[in-house]
């Protein structure tokens, strides 16, 4: 009976595997680094510079200028060009939300969320919720309506759905936002004051200096 043996692995290819997996976990350990360190790194900044929009006033842009010198707009428009009044919203209406002057080093949301009871206190709690962080299809350029968006340029965090920059070097952005409802059983903003406001994103979520808001009214 003829009997045949399985050649062994040469030592080269025995050799080749310890500098695959090694490879292979630095580039992971890279990746892990890219996101975890920017959040236990960040300092906060302090106050975005914006005071308390006076009652009763609907503004369809604000400008500050916060503790990190960095001067703000937030600014938004219907996205059917017609004339916007922030004081008589409703549900589904579509809103183009513009910024500049942000630091395009760090994410921002751009949600509808309680006005703080202190100023520079932190918005929220926002309807909907804010920034899903989950793995999702997203494909560039697409506008792409919902109640909240999330804008943040680092490509770890653009695998979970986020939006880029416009133009990082500016901080200017566009973001879309689809009015939710008055309540979600979390927020009621016909019993509180809401605004559309930017925030600074997970990675730096006690840091105040992007706060930046525009009062909202649902209309009756």
């Amino acid at each position: 009976m003829l009997v045949t043996e399985t050649p062994a692995a040469s030592p080269r290819r025995r050799r080749r595997w310890p500098w695959i997996v090694g490879a292979v976990v630095a580039a992971l350990l890279a990746v892990i680094a890219a996101v975890v360190l920017p959040i236990v790194l960040h300092e906060p900044q302090g106050s975005s510079g914006q005071g308390r929009v006076p009652a009763g006033e609907f503004p369809t842009e604000v400008t500050a200028t916060g503790d990190d010198d960095r001067t703000r707009t937030l600014s938004v428009e219907s996205d059917s060009g017609d004339p916007l009044d922030l004081g008589a919203v409703s549900a589904g209406d579509r809103l183009i939300v513009t910024g500049a002057g942000y630091d395009g080093e760090r994410g921002l949301y751009v949600a509808v969320c309680k006005v703080p009871d202190e100023l520079d206190g932190k918005p929220g709690p926002c309807l909907g919720g804010i920034g899903s962080q989950e793995v999702e299809e997203f494909d560039e350029g697409v506008v792409q309506y919902a109640p909240s968006n999330w804008i943040n340029e680092a490509f770890a965090w653009r695998l979970f759905g986020s939006r880029g920059f416009d133009d990082t070097a500016s901080g200017a952005f566009t973001a879309y936002i689809e009015l939710p409802p008055v309540t979600d059983g979390v927020v009621d903003c016909a019993a509180v004051q809401c605004g559309l406001y930017t925030r600074n994103d997970h990675t730096a979520a006690g840091d105040r200096v992007q706060d930046l808001y525009l009062p909202l009214r649902w209309a009756d």
